[in-house]
């Protein structure tokens, strides 16, 4: 082929992805495998504004663990930071995360008497993500978790109550919050950026990138004022990124004709626990830009969700804990069906093979022992979590065969006692007792979607990559808008991790670019 017709090729796919179709032309591309090759820079010159009505060296998009981590360190490095977020509040799905945050050989840890190892953490994250992981991403959240917790600690005042479990890891390594949720982390992130002078912007929209002919990220289109979902809402603003701008905007769980392109199980009948602004325009704005993405149709089921209850709720905390605990039960026949303990994808396809709803239950010493009191009480006043003063009463409550389950429970504490599942392999702590101690507690589980292990490209200094293999200069990219980094499945707790070491690491290198005017 002649050097112009690659040229013109070049110059006609670009037109396509800056024209055609929007978001779904792009997302069909990529989950595809078309590759949105677009020259030797990732995007064509876009038509930049004669005046920009705002211009900051560092401009980030998304007020959750990763972008808020990233606008802290390029604060700190001495430059001006904007932080933006489409939504009335800041915290997206941070702020109503659980609170656990994986790190490995931790202080707490070491209390508990669990030995573990940066090694050993990134060897489960490789096994759970069925080895598709980009190693050095995995590697990177590994060696810098237990940096990452005691940053959060030592200079936000983050503080961390108990030590957890979660399944799929060798050991106990999820640090929970002291009020078990994200918004420890988060209200502590958002108070230090303000306090130390990141300009925080709420109904900022991303519309689209802005490129220079080098196709170097120079700035963005915004709608400010935005009111989501309607995007006829705002007024149209152009922000200038002296140096760069760093994505930290989110997965796309809660759009569900994005997630069905990649994966058509997933129609609307499939709850999701993320917050409704989850919808993944911000990563798709990228894409248009000639980002490279990755390992999009990997979409995390949570197994732990209530059919009860609306988003997240409150059964995830309950149910969690429990596991290694107690006992979870095809209703249908009153039996143990697959192993508690294991990672999330295992479990939630079982569920979903049952056909039907599966029952988590504990009895008072494992739920007392283990569930933060609000989750037990905000799942018993909604009535997703239900007492019973008996397991006959348990058994009926959700029509299983009284005798059966019964029968199962009792296998299960001669499991409980000697500490070895020899039906289903789960891994039963040292502290566990047979359930016995009345009264009982009992939620249903179906799965809803939870996580999207797809994104971007990126590298272990967190630059977003183009589809020619090359960094996109001025643009970089942490947490869920990311790919790579947990393979087909993410361990819980390690989001936490992944943002706040990821999101750290993009706002230092964000700060260290040169200026590009």
């Amino acid at each position: 082929m002649k050097e112009d017709d690659v040229e013109k090729k070049s110059i006609s796919r670009r037109n396509f992805l800056k024209t055609a179709g929007g978001a779904a032309a792009v997302a069909g591309l990529a989950s595809s495998g078309i590759p949105l090759m677009v020259g030797d820079a990732q995007a064509a010159c876009d038509a930049l504004p004669k005046k920009w009505d705002e211009t900051y060296d560092v401009v980030v998009v998304g007020s959750g663990f990763a972008g808020l981590a990233a606008a802290i360190e390029a604060k700190n490095a001495g430059v001006s930071v904007a932080l933006l977020e489409k939504m009335p509040v800041h915290g997206g799905n941070s702020v109503i995360n659980g609170g656990d945050f994986c790190a490995p050989g931790t202080k707490l840890q070491k209390e508990n008497g669990v030995e573990d190892s940066a090694e050993l953490l990134y060897k489960d994250m490789m096994r759970a993500g069925m080895y598709l992981n980009h190693p050095e991403l995995a590697r990177t959240v590994a060696d810098n978790a237990k940096d990452a917790l005691e940053w959060t600690e030592s200079y936000l005042g983050c503080k961390y109550a108990k030590l957890n479990f979660h399944g799929g890891h060798s050991v106990k390594r999820a640090h929970g919050t002291i009020n078990q949720s994200g918004s420890e982390v988060v209200n502590k992130e958002l108070a230090k950026a303000k306090e130390i002078g990141v300009q925080i912007m709420l109904r900022t929209k991303l519309v689209k990138f802005l490129s220079d002919k080098n196709g170097r990220i120079v700035g963005m289109e915004v709608l400010k004022g935005y009111r989501f979902p309607d995007d006829k809402t705002g007024k149209s603003a152009f922000i200038k990124a002296r140096k760069a701008v760093i994505l930290g905007s989110g997965g796309f769980s809660y759009d569900v004709a994005l997630r069905q392109v990649h994966d058509p199980r997933l129609t609307d009948k499939l709850g999701s626990t993320n917050h409704p602004g989850a919808t993944g325009e911000a990563l798709l704005a990228a894409c248009k830009s000639g980002a490279a993405d990755v390992q999009m149709d990997w979409i995390q089921l949570g197994p732990w969700t209530s059919p009860e209850e609306k988003g997240f709720g409150y059964v995830p905390l309950f149910c969690e804990p429990l596991v290694g605990y107690g006992l979870m039960v095809n209703p249908k026949t009153g039996k143990r069906f697959f192993k508690e303990t294991g990672n999330r994808k295992e479990r939630a396809d079982a569920i979903l093979l049952l056909g039907n709803p599966a029952v988590i239950m504990g009895d008072s010493y494992a739920v007392n022992k283990q569930v933060v009191p609000h989750a037990l009480k905000g799942g018993l006043e909604n009535g997703a979590i239900k007492k019973f003063d008996s397991l006959d009463d348990l058994a009926r409550a959700y029509d299983m065969p009284v005798d059966a389950f019964k029968e199962q429970v009792a296998r299960w504490n001669s499991f409980a006692e000697k500490r070895k599942d020899d039906d289903l392999g789960c891994m039963i702590f040292k502290d566990a007792k047979p359930t016995v101690e009345a009264p009982f507690y009992a939620a249903r589980l179906w799965p809803k979607v939870h996580h999207t292990m797809g994104g971007l490209v990126i590298n272990k200094d967190a630059q977003v990559m183009g589809f020619d293999f090359k960094p996109i200069k001025g643009l970089y990219a942490a947490g869920e808008v990311t790919g790579g980094v947990h393979g087909a499945v993410r361990l819980g707790s390690v989001a936490m991790a992944d943002c706040i070491v990821f999101g750290r690491i993009a706002g230092k290198n964000a700060a260290r670019e040169k200026a590009w005017s």
